[in-house]
């Protein structure tokens, strides 16, 4: 195994970030990858202001992922015109933040973090979540 060479090591970008939710979204079982046709996955650094103070959230730092749209449980028989589509943003500023401070590497984090922003607006409970992330890995 290579040593880390720390002095050479950058923060993950953006890109990297992007690498890693689509990587864990590839991972998923079919039957939940099908759930999601149409989900838009954005990383940025942070959350929009209007985000946090719609949240009332204290910190940039205390949103690490999000889910807008209208998903399965409230979508209407028939599309909406001018309806946007459902998007989940993970946080990159704030997830580095999180994974600095835990013990868990920054794929199981951004895993953990898209599966719980679809999951739990697609109406699964924190069980089946916990077995979507087991599948994944």
């Amino acid at each position: 195994m290579a040593a880390l060479d720390l002095a050479r090591s950058k923060a993950p970008s953006l890109e990297d970030i992007e690498e890693l939710a689509l990587t864990a979204f590839a991972a998923l079982p079919a039957e939940f990858r099908a759930l999601c046709d149409g989900v838009i996955v954005r990383v940025e650094d942070f959350p929009a202001e209007e985000t946090l103070e719609e949240l009332e959230a204290e910190s940039e730092f205390d949103l690490l992922g999000l889910f807008r749209g209208r998903g399965l449980a409230h979508a209407p028989a028939s599309p909406d015109t001018g309806a946007h589509p459902n998007m989940v943003w993970l946080y990159r500023r704030p997830l580095l933040d999180y994974w600095a401070e835990h013990d868990e590497t920054l794929g199981e984090l951004v895993t953990h973090v898209l599966v719980h922003e679809i999951g739990h607006h697609f109406g699964l409970s924190d069980d089946d979540i916990e077995r979507i992330e087991a599948a994944a890995g």
